[in-house]
């Protein structure tokens, strides 16, 4: 068990570590001893019109949530039945989240975007909620012998299409879709 916490903790912080190059390289001018090479057809951007200019970058593009409303909708009901009391009606958890409590556990997290949920990919999400959290940080029971599976998807539905949009694309760019590639390849 402390060889794969172990293991986590190295993939975060690779994970954070590796993001943290990407974003100072796209953001570091490159310089060059080579001199600019100005054609006299290609217009400056700033005089170009704006249907002239380039699209947005991949990495600026916003995700499109493709959700089913009423895949939403059944996990809205199921999360106010079920998780509400302890992360609040809206996912917005309490004042006081971030500090451990007496017990030397965390409360639960807010699950709309303001914590760490969107820093997991679906399938950590689903165990999460059908085992609970690990009991060395925190006091969220299972709930797979009370939630059908299809109820905890809902759930999770629900809690993504409460994230900003931002968070959303974030979470589906560098989270989601790589796990979902990774699990293809393990089919393969």
């Amino acid at each position: 068990m402390n060889i794969e916490k172990s293991l986590n903790k190295f993939d975060d912080y690779y994970h954070h570590f590796l993001l943290g190059i990407a974003s100072v390289l796209l953001i570091t001018p490159i310089s060059s001893s080579a001199t600019p090479v100005s054609s006299p057809t290609t217009p400056e951007p700033a005089l170009l019109k704006p249907a002239d200019r380039p699209k947005q970058k991949l990495q600026d593009v916003v995700i499109v949530r493709e959700l089913d409303s009423e895949k939403v909708q059944r996990g809205k009901i199921v999360y106010q039945t079920n998780c509400a009391n302890c992360h609040g009606q809206n996912g917005e958890s309490k004042p006081g989240w971030r500090k451990v409590g007496a017990d030397g556990k965390y409360p639960p997290p807010p699950l709309n975007g303001d914590a760490h949920t969107w820093h997991h990919s679906t399938e950590t999400l689903t165990k999460t909620i059908r085992e609970g959290s690990p009991p060395e940080i925190g006091n969220m029971p299972g709930w797979g012998d009370k939630l059908t599976d299809g109820e905890i998807d809902d759930v999770i539905v629900w809690i993504t299409s409460i994230w900003p949009a931002e968070v959303y694309g974030i979470w589906y760019k560098e989270i989601e879709r790589k796990y979902q590639e990774k699990k293809e390849h393990k089919l393969d």
